[in-house]
């Protein structure tokens, strides 16, 4: 059982008991081969325990499940220990404990009575003034049973050949007439509990009146069952008795299946899959069952787009009205229609994930689980579509601020090298003009250059990381040494991760001059351990963590954060400042 739930094994542990008492006791009572009405009674009684397990194995945290297991191994005792008793060949000790198992019936048919229909759908008191009637029909229950049990000989049918263990004399009267006004009470308490239903099912809304008229259905029949088995005679075989008992077993197994399969109750569904005809249970989708079959979607979508996905499959998964992915920055993305405050709300990453009510019922502790889970991968979209947003940003940005340099630049420099040539072609320019135009033009080639290795130096395409490192450095003001493991001199990597690195110590080293007054500057490229990395130290006067960002360095940190890697800066006052970037690749 490795790897399978505790929950799952104590479901299909209790049910296999259930049915094992079921099915021996009724084929004791008859042997083989048993008749058909047998079988019929095998059949209704089996429904009990595979609905129990079904919703206990697949929503533990629904005490529904749990009850109708506990039901059905009443019933499945009760009916073990009656076809012991009818056997003459037990006596004794064996005798005393199948007159146990036998009087089980009677709680049996207290929870069928009272707690079944009343906790419907969701296990919960339908509201806090049934507490007292709950506790009024566990005492009455519990005093049926205990009268039952001690019961003089023969004074209940369930003990045909006698009770074992039944008191005699005044004793025995009295716990008769407890347990038989514990039967009326319970009887009572079965008929409020039916006009409770009546009640909510007028006050519901049409999910819910569809929902609660099967069971208003079940415990009549059930009711109607048991009364019609009380006037017929319970040592003969008529009709009524036989007709009474089926009644009575099959309404509530009945209209629980129904109202679960018609109408997904209790997220239990049944279906057809596969090319074959045959019938499946099932629930809402698992967290690993939603991601694959988003997954060729999302590989394909626009971060944003995404969002929008990841919020459908939150609200298909717990089926709710409506389900939103919040961002940090305030941007929702919502499935459904939104109409009204969000009921869960879970933390995701930088953001967060809401959710309307449900469609029928409410959250459960496996709801908040679910989502919980999906959290982590919806939190991973929210980050990605920061990180694009940032990086379409930055990109703009860099875009904006080419065009200003040209146009503030190289362009003014044209217009005035231009007019230049005009006049000296008007006025035949001597070669002092001349030269100075000829100035003018190396000037500008050179600040074509400049811009030209701000896009992209071409001595990073042409030699290679270390290299444009080295010679961007041999420009600096201030004495600068680069260091590099032999073998990166040698070694090409792709274009966007020497490009990322290549810019990170361009902005680093712009930093140091512009911010940090260095005098000296310290930048060391290694590979190692599936990393490429690059440190800039200098030994500026550092900053104040608390008071100051990445500045700059924020869209470089967001290209390394899609690279896979990351981007860290430390130091502080007086102590200069160290980044570190790395990204990984390749061994």
């Amino acid at each position: 059982m490795t790897g399978v739930p505790s929950s799952r094994v104590l479901a299909a542990s209790l049910a296999t008991v259930a049915a094992a008492g079921i099915v021996a006791g009724a084929l004791l009572e008859t042997g083989l081969p048993a008749p058909f009405s047998q079988w019929l009674f095998i059949a209704v009684c089996l429904t009990v325990p595979a609905i129990g397990w079904l919703i206990a194995a697949r929503r533990p945290d629904n005490v529904y499940g749990w009850l109708l297991l506990a039901a059905a191994g009443c019933l499945g005792s009760g009916a073990f220990g009656t076809a012991l008793l009818l056997r003459e060949t037990v006596h004794g000790p064996l005798a005393g404990v199948a007159a146990v198992l036998a009087s089980l019936f009677t709680v049996f048919y207290g929870l069928s009575w009272v707690f079944i229909p009343l906790l419907f759908p969701d296990g919960r008191l339908p509201s806090r003034r049934w507490r007292a009637g709950a506790w009024i029909a566990g005492t009455a229950i519990t005093a049926h049973w205990a009268g039952v049990l001690l019961s003089p000989d023969e004074l209940y049918s369930i003990f045909p050949a006698g009770n074992p263990i039944g008191l005699s004399g005044t004793a025995g009267l009295v716990v008769a007439g407890v347990g038989g006004l514990g039967q009326v009470v319970t009887f009572l308490v079965a008929l409020a509990v039916l006009v409770s239903l009546i009640r909510r099912r007028r006050r519901s809304d049409a999910a819910g009146r569809r929902r609660l008229r099967w069971m208003i259905a079940g415990a009549v029949g059930t009711l109607g069952g048991f009364v019609l088995m009380g006037f017929s005679d319970p040592l003969s075989h008529n009709p009524g008795l036989w007709g009474g008992g089926l009644i009575a077993l099959a309404s509530l197994p009945a209209v629980i299946a129904a109202a679960v399969f018609r109408h997904n109750l209790l997220d239990v569904r049944v279906g057809i899959r596969g090319s074959r005809l045959f019938l499946v249970f099932d629930l809402r989708p698992t967290v690993d069952e939603l991601l694959t079959e988003l997954g060729p979607a999302l590989e394909e979508a626009e971060p944003a787009e995404q969002l929008g996905r990841l919020a459908g499959a939150v609200r298909a998964g717990l089926e709710t009205r409506w389900a939103a992915v919040a961002l940090a920055d305030g941007t929702r993305v919502v499935a459904g229609r939104e109409d009204g405050p969000a009921v869960l709300t879970v933390p995701a990453g930088l953001g967060h994930i809401a959710c309307g009510p449900r469609t029928a019922g409410r959250f459960t502790t496996e709801d908040r689980r679910l989502l919980g889970a999906l959290a982590v991968p919806i939190g991973l979209a929210i980050q990605s579509a920061g990180l694009a947003a940032r990086l379409v940003n930055a990109e703009e940005a860099e875009r904006r601020r080419i065009e200003r340099n040209i146009h503030d630049g190289v362009q003014q420099q044209l217009v005035a090298l231009i007019a230049g040539l005009e006049l000296a072609r008007a006025t035949g320019g001597g070669p002092d003009g001349l030269a100075l135009l000829r100035e003018q033009a190396r000037q500008t080639l050179t600040d074509l250059r400049e811009l030209a290795a701000g896009i992209h130096p071409s001595v990073l395409s042409q030699g290679g990381l270390v290299e444009a490192v080295e010679e961007r450095c041999s420009r600096l003001p201030v004495t600068t040494t680069v260091a590099a493991d032999a073998e990166l001199r040698a070694r090409r990597f792709p274009d966007e991760i020497e490009g990322a690195l290549y810019f990170t110590v361009s902005e680093a080293t712009a930093n140091a001059l512009k911010h940090a007054a260095a005098s000296r500057i310290e930048v060391r490229l290694t590979h190692a351990g599936g990393r490429l990395q690059v440190v800039v130290a200098d030994d500026g006067k550092g900053f104040d963590p608390a008071a100051t960002g990445r500045g700059g360095l924020g869209p470089l940190a967001d290209r390394m954060t899609a690279l896979g890697g990351g981007l860290e800066l430390a130091g502080g006052p007086g102590e200069g400042t160290r980044l570190r970037a790395w990204v990984p690749v390749p061994a």
